[in-house]
């Protein structure tokens, strides 16, 4: 058959036609599988960081256990505890690694939370913890620190490429996660395994009611604001030249400059400023961190801000972030929460956030029906050496608040602890462990 020209030429449009059309659907599939092994590189590393996560929730909460002393904190731990662990098994079955090789590890994720519920269900029937179960204890959050250590080594590892998730022709000297290699280290420290039959303080909630310390003031003009504004950070009206809006609870102005070196927010009702922040880089740590302490109480003192006591303070890039708690005659607010934040390099504060107490502030009262302090310490772990106490108000889950004695306590390992046991009840509210290091004091 003779092809006539313009069958040729439609042929020949058509062929291109149709490998173009090829070409675009390769590079789409190319593409999407691209895009497809980048999706899944991307779970894998989120299940690497939630596992080191929940190993190491794993660890602060069987420590807690150790200092726990009623049954109900211990539910409340053993409640967590399962959580926690189900939440590292999760994590696990999502990486390229062998399962079969992870047996102790995952032995290790059941057991301690049974382990943990066993012993909530043996004190609430009255029954007490023996030695050797705090023995056992004691030996479950040596392993899951190591196993915590392990997870954060291992992801650090794949973040800086040392340990692959994926093949790679870059890098083919890296270890590839599902080698195992990031387990092997605890998976064979189980030789002595026990066999068995689990920032500051107390600013999570704070901004989630309406504001005490606004009820019934009245609102005043941006003017005025961007007065309380100026006088509170020693600047000129020109050096904050913007205004936007806040709004929620606590409506506020916001003043703030061009560059974003500078914001402020001021209450619309009262007049209060609730927040600043100066940013500037602090090049040298030249003052004591008790003399940023010393600036901070200067500070607040200057904008009529009165009783309050420093509590946690932490040191990070040359800044001293200090909390603040209003003491009321001999009780402490934690609810009433202020922090200052000061540069190191010339005592300047940078930055100030009254919200918590703002939302918080009022006047308390103790109550006459109070447990005596000697009663409130019978419910203090034995495991534990009481160095002080104080009353205090503690916010609990939702938007209430709870009097305790604060017991600061310390472990035969030396370890800083604080145990909150209601005024009231005697009730286990919380447990927290201090960490103090140069850079600062905080709770876990």
């Amino acid at each position: 058959m003779i092809l006539s020209k313009r069958t040729v030429i439609r042929a020949a449009m058509l062929s291109a036609a149709v490998t173009a059309s090829l070409g675009v659907k390769a590079w789409t599939y190319s593409s999407r599988a691209n895009d497809s092994e980048q999706a899944l590189k991307y779970s894998y590393y989120r299940a690497m960081e939630d596992l080191s996560s929940s190993t190491d929730s794993i660890s602060q909460t069987l420590e807690k256990e150790l200092y726990a002393g009623s049954p109900e904190m211990h539910g409340k731990l053993s409640s967590q505890l399962l959580n926690y662990a189900a939440n590292a098994k999760a994590c696990l079955s999502q990486l390229p690694v062998d399962k079969s090789g992870l047996g102790n590890t995952y032995k290790f994720l059941s057991q301690v939370g049974n382990f943990s519920q066993a012993m909530s269900e043996k004190l609430s029937r009255g029954e007490k913890l023996t030695d050797d179960e705090y023995k056992k204890l004691t030996q479950l959050h040596k392993y899951s620190k190591d196993l915590c250590d392990a997870m954060w080594k291992l992801n650090d590892d794949i973040e800086t490429g040392q340990t692959l998730v994926y093949p790679s022709d870059e890098q083919p000297d890296s270890e590839l996660l599902s080698d195992g290699k990031g387990f092997e280290g605890f998976e064979n420290s189980f030789e002595n395994y026990p066999k068995l039959i689990y920032d500051g303080p107390f600013s999570d909630n704070i901004l989630e009611k309406d504001p005490e310390l606004l009820k019934g003031k009245e609102e005043v003009s941006r003017e005025k604001a961007l007065e309380k504004c100026i006088l509170t950070l020693g600047i000129k009206s020109e050096d904050v030249p913007n205004l936007s809006y806040e709004y929620g609870k606590m409506p506020s102005y916001r003043f703030y400059d061009d560059d974003g070196k500078v914001s402020c927010a001021v209450t619309k009702k009262g007049g209060l400023v609730s927040y600043f922040l100066k940013t500037r880089r602090a090049n040298s740590s030249d003052i004591s961190n008790d003399d940023a302490i010393g600036y901070a109480e200067k500070f607040l003192e200057s904008i009529g801000v009165t009783d309050m006591e420093s509590t946690y303070y932490e040191v990070y890039d040359n800044v001293c972030t200090i909390n603040f708690a209003y003491k009321q005659s001999d009780v402490l607010m934690y609810t009433d929460l202020i922090k200052v934040q000061v540069a190191m390099d010339n005592g300047d504060i940078v930055g100030y956030d009254a919200r918590g107490y703002i939302v918080n502030h009022k006047e308390r009262k103790k109550g006459d029906d109070l447990i005596s302090v000697k009663r409130a310490s019978k419910e203090i772990s034995p495991v534990l050496d009481i160095k002080s106490e104080q009353l205090c108000f503690i916010p609990t889950e939702g938007t209430k608040e709870v009097l305790c004695y604060e017991f600061k306590c310390r472990s035969d390992t030396n370890r800083d602890v604080l145990v909150y046991i209601n005024a009231k009840t005697a009730a286990e509210e919380q447990i927290l462990m201090l960490e103090k290091s140069e850079s600062g004091v905080l709770t876990v």
